[in-house]
């Protein structure tokens, strides 16, 4: 039975970023319709980042007013759900604003996703400790998911391009629409968002699932000299005048300011500066360049910490080797966005490999 809370566990982990990733992967056919057109992905990169107020404020409550993560995950579960729904039907709406034509209902219902999603970083994994630490690494699996499922589905969705056909005058064009409408796309995260809740209402209340709770679970004495001593060996934050532990090694303070120097560098970059320009460096190679690059990156992203768990490296010269190697690519697309709309490569096959595995590599 522990593998129902297995499965449960990793729906749960689902639902923590599936809708903003699904818009990732689904803007280069929003991008197209939207009246902002090429700045709809700055605008989602802002509105993530205002959307951060949700976990400052949980944080807050919660520190200050004994706050509950049950609840607020029921709320934001139920929130993303609706959220998805209302997108599928409302998403190409537009009013004026200004005198100018804006989705707003589109970014509006774009905020509320973000805040689900941020807010589930400080709100699932607390709850997660409850249970025992071997369905932790289970949610961490279904976190992956969020990323790759909705990639995966993208890809199969494919993106509407114009196909010429015959020759000379007799030349007539034609629009391939995708496999299915971005409306089908924004049901089936909003699918996604209905199994997670679902799921953490079966964590909740199941039988099974109440067994699994760490507290409530008794332990051999074979088990507890093995969480005994796995406590015991594990160091503490400060180790006197040779440095500080981090992970599983020690560090010396220098280093630690190293350490998190590139962690904000390549932070900035990857969920900021390159997420932001994303249409302006793809858009020029055309759109099924823009699509590879959007599902692509969503697919990059989990197998990549997937890989690490099994290659791992704790070498500062690495880690400094990848970053430099990271802002060199980020550099390069973000010349290509600087010479959009008529970037080098523009018609070649060329330009458009260089784009996608430049997107791929960031990722």
């Amino acid at each position: 039975m522990a593998l129902v809370v297995h499965l449960l566990s990793c729906l749960l982990g689902t639902g923590s970023w599936v809708a903003i990733n699904g818009v990732w992967v689904e803007l280069p056919l929003v991008v197209a319709a939207a009246p902002e057109g090429w700045l709809l992905p700055s605008y989602l990169t802002v509105i993530i980042q205002l959307a951060n107020l949700g976990p400052l404020v949980f944080t807050l409550a919660h520190r200050f007013g004994r706050l509950g993560e049950v609840g607020v995950i029921y709320g934001v579960l139920a929130l993303g759900c609706l959220s998805c729904l209302l997108l599928a039907f409302f998403w190409g709406s537009t009013s004026v604003v200004a005198g100018v034509p804006r989705s707003t209902a589109l970014l509006a219902l774009l905020f509320f996703l973000a805040l689900v999603d941020c807010t589930s970083s400080v709100t699932f994994l607390p709850y997660m400790r409850r249970f025992q630490p071997v369905y932790l690494t289970t949610y961490f699996i279904g976190e992956g998911l969020s990323g790759l499922l909705p990639g995966l589905v993208a890809l199969g969705q494919g993106v509407g391009t114009p196909q010429c056909h015959g020759n000379g005058s007799n030349t007539t064009g034609n629009y391939q629409a995708p496999h299915f409408s971005v409306q089908t796309f924004f049901l089936f995260l909003t699918a996604m968002m209905g199994l997670s809740l679902a799921s953490f209402i079966l964590l909740n209340h199941l039988p099974v699932a109440k067994k699994e709770r760490e507290k409530e679970t008794g332990y051999t004495k074979e088990d507890n000299a093995l969480r005994a001593k796995v406590k015991a060996e594990k160091p503490s934050m400060v180790q006197g005048s040779a440095g500080r532990c981090f992970g599983s090694g020690v560090y010396s303070r220098p280093q630690l300011a190293y350490i998190f120097v590139l962690l904000a560098w390549v932070n900035a970059l990857t969920n900021g500066v390159l997420p932001a320009v994303q249409s302006y460096s793809c858009l020029p190679y055309g759109h099924t360049a823009y699509h590879l690059s959007a599902t692509l990156a969503a697919l990059a992203n989990p197998m990549a910490c997937f890989l690490g768990r099994f290659l791992p490296s704790r070498s500062l010269v690495l880690l400094g080797g990848l970053s430099l190697a990271g802002s060199l690519v980020a550099s390069y697309i973000m010349a290509m966005a600087i010479l959009s709309p008529c970037p080098p490569l523009m018609r070649s096959s060329l330009g458009v490999i260089l784009i996608v595995s430049s997107r791929q590599f960031e990722s």
